[in-house]
């Protein structure tokens, strides 16, 4: 099993009050497996991907990625492995802007200190049809080649969990649905266990499950 999350709980703190975001998720998500968790604004996804991400941690509840129970793991253990093993990409592209397109690429797998990292960026900013564009800087790159450039970052590592967070959410329509065609196409090609949070119907219905997060529960 990919993913598996047992009695996910989070809650914060406001004023006097605990506010309650995440009230006991239970989910599991198969290998190479896409699905998609909808729901209302502040229904607790944001804060759901944060926890899966290792950025934030569940007051309690588990989260196992591969039988690694992430969830134990110390700020520097967690971030070694989310580096290794999870790819992320955010409705804001979050570029360097003063590294190109094929930079960028290279950047995950610099930290890492693996090697043939050019060859493997170029590889895959050709998957996502953009080894033409490798030298451009973001600001010489349309909103969607941004995008897909940060999907070719996230993706370059070989992650074990890609995480997207409405991430044609900063495209228009026509540029959204061209960038999310390369994005499904490159995902199952490489067979990687993808969580997408949107507000979109449309792309939730591609996804293999659809998963609706309301007050607080699955």
């Amino acid at each position: 099993m990919g993913l598996i999350l047992k009695d996910l709980r989070k809650a914060y703190a406001q004023g006097t009050n605990r506010l309650e975001i995440l009230k006991g998720i239970n989910a599991q998500v198969a290998d190479a497996e896409v699905i998609a968790i909808v729901g209302q604004s502040g229904s607790g996804k944001s804060t759901l991907l944060s926890l899966l991400a290792g950025l934030d941690r569940p007051d309690s509840g588990q989260i196992y990625l591969k039988n690694n129970e992430i969830n134990r793991y110390s700020e520097e253990q967690m971030t070694k492995y989310r580096a290794k093993n999870i790819g992320i990409v955010f409705q804001q592209f979050h570029l360097m802007s003063h590294l190109t397109a094929l930079e960028n690429v290279m950047l995950p797998l610099e930290i890492l200190g693996e090697a043939d990292i050019e060859d493997r960026s170029l590889a895959m900013l050709e998957q996502l049809g953009l080894k033409d564009r490798k030298t451009h800087l973001p600001s010489q790159l349309s909103g969607g080649e941004c995008q897909r450039v940060a999907i070719a970052r996230a993706l370059v590592v070989k992650p074990q969990l890609l995480l997207a967070d409405e991430p044609s959410g900063n495209l228009d329509t026509e540029t959204g649905e061209m960038v999310m065609n390369v994005f499904f196409e490159v995902v199952r090609k490489n067979r990687i266990t993808t969580v997408l949070v949107t507000h979109s119907e449309s792309l939730a219905a591609r996804c293999d499950r659809k998963l609706v997060l309301s007050n607080g529960a699955l």
